[in-house]
């Protein structure tokens, strides 16, 4: 039997063509032949999951502070596209039930934990039942680099795939024990033919981030994984189309 096709999950949405976890960046990786999308998720002040990567907002916004600092009406001021250009002015962040209501039936989802309880006390509980109430418990892969994280996330909702986010070798052979998460998650910079091999063989699905090269996407389809994070989907949907 032909190996399974691998999937595009756009990173954080078509982040090379529009201003990173904006519905911009997300409606264009859809229409760019992307099969999932990979958001990353803080926890706002007033304690709603918003979809947005770093821990401060000066990079991707007009705006200065800490995402925990700050309320959801407040973030939702800021303007999360006009750094990117003058077409992407007025785009704004992006709360979890917000990305999860609009594409729920038109997507799959890889929501990546940020900071661990430790930064975000009851962040995997509020991530947990967004997806409850969204009812795509079966289209989420849940990841974090943090194994407690998944852990929790798997204690409150035992149906949700959870993801290890991998950015060193040698792998802990823990996560490829019994028990283990469903998937194992390496950066493409530490990615092996043996790697896949070893995370396949132990009956995980393999997510490989964040992918840029085509060359190398060639290289992972011949290796079997089960998908392709990356900022560029287009450019990935046509290297496999090819």
């Amino acid at each position: 039997m032909a190996p399974a096709a691998a999937a595009v999950i756009a990173h954080r949405g078509a982040s090379v063509d529009a201003p990173e976890h904006t519905i911009a960046a997300f409606e264009l990786a859809l229409a760019q032949g992307a099969d999932g999308l990979a958001v990353e998720v803080h926890l706002s002040a007033d304690q709603h999951p918003v979809v947005f990567h770093d821990f401060t907002v000066e990079r991707t916004t007009d705006g200065a502070g800490v995402v925990a600092d700050l309320r959801v009406r407040d973030l939702k001021r800021l303007d999360a596209g006009g750094w990117r250009g003058p077409g992407f002015a007025g785009q704004r962040i992006q709360t979890l039930q917000e990305v999860l209501e609009r594409f729920r039936d038109r997507t799959r989802f890889w929501v990546e934990i940020k900071g661990g309880a430790a930064v975000y006390p009851g962040l995997e509980e509020r991530v947990v039942s967004t997806i409850e109430i969204y009812d795509v418990v079966d289209r989420v892969v849940v990841q974090s680099f943090d194994r407690a994280v998944l852990e929790a996330v798997r204690a409150r909702q035992p149906d949700l795939r959870v993801g290890l986010l991998v950015a060193q070798v040698p792998l802990d052979r823990a996560a490829l024990g019994p028990g283990g998460p469903e998937a194992i998650c390496p950066a493409a910079e530490v990615c092996s033919e043996d790697l896949v091999n070893r995370i396949r063989g132990a009956g995980r699905e393999c997510y490989v981030w964040t992918v840029h090269e085509p060359a190398l996407v060639d290289r992972l389809v011949k290796w079997d994984v089960n998908g392709i994070i990356t900022d560029r989907p287009g450019t990935v949907r046509a290297r496999l189309g090819r």
